[in-house]
Order: C-alpha cells, then sequence, then structure tokens
C-alpha cells in the first residue's frame, strides 16, 4: 500500500454522496468541515433516510421490522453516515426505542414472545443510541445487559444466553466492540472501567482468531468473512473488524496481517475496491452494486490502511 493516496482516488471520492465527501475529508485527508457534515442531513443518502420516518415517530414497522428499513438499522445506518449527533428526529426515535422496547433483562428486546434479549441487537443499539444522545438512566440497562452477556474466551455471543452457547460469535463481538467505543467517544460514563476492561478481552478475541481464523485449526471460519460488505448491517467482515479496531484506537498488532493482506488483495488496479453483493432486504435507498468500484468501501479501506499501513 502506497503511503500516499493517489489523488484521482481522492476526486473519485470527492465526486460521491455528501457523507462521503465528509468522511473523505475527515479520515484521509484531515480537514473537518463542518458545513460539509451539516449537510450529511439535508442531502444525498442522509436526508432520504430521515425522509422515509413514519408519523409514528418510527422507521419501517417499528423498532426491528422489516430488515432493513426498521428504526433499528435506519439508526444505526444513519450514525455510519455521520449524520449530525444532534439530530432531533433520530434522537426523538432512540428515546422512543428506550422507552419502550426493554426486556426483562433489562436488554432492547424486538421480540414479541417472552424470550432473552440479543446481544448483538443491544451491542448495535448502543452504538446509535449513544451517539444521538440517549437518556444515560435508560441506557445504563442496557449497559448492564451487555456486560453480563460476555464469554470466558473475551467475546460475545447472542445464543449465550439463549441456547448456552460456550465460544463467542465475531458477528456479535464486533457490534459490542462498536457500541463500547461510541459510547465512551460520547461522553458516558456508567461502568465505564467494567466497559473498557470488557472491549480488550473482546479485541484481545477478534486478535487471536486473526479475526476471521478459526483458533483451532487457523482456517478462516467462513468465506464470506474474506468478502467485503456495505452497510455489513449484523454481519462481520475483515473490512468492517479492522475498521472497529482502528476506531477503537487499537495499536497495529502483528496478528492483523493476515486481514490486513486480503483487504489490499482486494483493491483492483486502479486502486478502487468493489463490494460484495448486500445482504437479502427492503432498503430505503439503493445500494452501490455488487461488483462494480464502491465509494463506501473504498472509503473504509483506505481509512484502514492509513492507520494500519503496510510496507
Amino acid at each position: 500500500m502506497p503511503s500516499l493516496i493517489d489523488p484521482a482516488v481522492i476526486r473519485w471520492l470527492l465526486d460521491g454522496d455528501v457523507a462521503v465527501q465528509f468522511q473523505t475529508k475527515r479520515d484521509l485527508l484531515g480537514i473537518v468541515d463542518a458545513e460539509l457534515g451539516h449537510r450529511v442531513s439535508t442531502e444525498g443518502r442522509g436526508a432520504a433516510l430521515l425522509a422515509a420516518r413514519v408519523p409514528s415517530g418510527h422507521w419501517g414497522r417499528g423498532f426491528y421490522q422489516p430488515k432493513w428499513t426498521s428504526s433499528h438499522y435506519t439508526l444505526l445506518e444513519l450514525k455510519n453516515l455521520a449524520v449530525d449527533r444532534h439530530n432531533e428526529l433520530a434522537r426523538d426515535t432512540v428515546e422512543l426505542i428506550l422507552q419502550n422496547e426493554k426486556g426483562t433483562d433489562g436488554g432492547l428486546n424486538p421480540a414479541r414472545q417472552p424470550m432473552p434479549s440479543d446481544a448483538c441487537v443491544n451491542g448495535m443499539a448502543l452504538n446509535y443510541s449513544a451517539y444521538f444522545g440517549g437518556d444515560p438512566e435508560r441506557l445504563g440497562s442496557v449497559v448492564d445487559f451487555i456486560l453480563r452477556q460476555q464469554l470466558s474466551d473475551g467475546g460475545f455471543n447472542c445464543r449465550y444466553n439463549r441456547s448456552g452457547a460456550r465460544h463467542s460469535s465475531v458477528h456479535t463481538t464486533v457490534n459490542i466492540i462498536e457500541g463500547i467505543t461510541e459510547y465512551a467517544r460520547s461522553g458516558y460514563r456508567y461502568r465505564m472501567d467494567r466497559l473498557l476492561e470488557a472491549r480488550g478481552a473482546a479485541i484481545e478475541f477478534l486478535l487471536r482468531h486473526r479475526l476471521y481464523r478459526s483458533e483451532r485449526t487457523g482456517a478462516p471460519m467462513s468465506p464470506e468473512f474474506t468478502r467485503l460488505h456495505h452497510p455489513a448491517r449484523w454481519h462481520f467482515d475483515v473490512l468492517r473488524g479492522l475498521d472497529a479496531l482502528a476506531d477503537a484506537g487499537v495499536a497495529f498488532d502483528d496478528r492483523m496481517k493476515d486481514a490486513l493482506t486480503v483487504l489490499a488483495g482486494r483493491q483492483r488496479p486502479d486502486g478502487l475496491w468493489a463490494a460484495n453483493r448486500g445482504y437479502p432486504g427492503a432498503t430505503h435507498v439503493p445500494l452501490e452494486a455488487p461488483g462494480q468500484p464502491s465509494r463506501w468501501i473504498t472509503l473504509t479501506a483506505l481509512r484502514v490502511l492509513r492507520r494500519y499501513p503496510q510496507n
């Protein structure tokens, strides 16, 4: 990976959606353009998602239905677009969820029948709820629930409190790492020492698996983990894993090398990256075409490789 990003690639990114423009300047050029950041809420993909909110105060049919147009996944995407964290529509829906979607175990729970809350869902919800300023007292039970779900191997698995899973899942683990990172960045303090300890163990879990390899055999756990997706939703892939580690401030570790090699190997000769096919489900706005150059994948890959440059 060259130390300097190709100016033609930067120009191509800056021709994209306003959210891509903002994050390209912020993450690749070190320029925080406040006016451009404001436009993420009023133009392009961000504006289209905000306009899809319905009179009930939700997106889709409520908190979690349908995928991917529910409030849950729309709020997650709005956060990842870097829509203004003070946006009133997003903040109001976060409060609606925190007030009305709690299970008896304190976690957010979209299930209609009595069943334990899902750790993966709560990791994502902590992420966007913290970003959009969710009430600290209402978020406290979500934090408590998440901390009760950590397995002895350091990671998390949404099946732990449902079917007794004994080994953590990279999917659930990356969602919770991201949630804790945003909760800390947004200034919340409740059980912060314990959360950072839990995040450290979860990061070690990913590194011990070189992000995508079986700890027992060394083989890739799934071919899907070496493919690149946007939006990732609840799914793990090496790009999302590396980006989560970079966002958490994790220093380079030799155990990242395999995943970084996969990522660099997917770069095209023109300096761009393509997305794999998106996960099935309805969307508010069309996704980037699979197999074609993807501005979101390219931006994220360059952000990761800028943080973890390879010689």
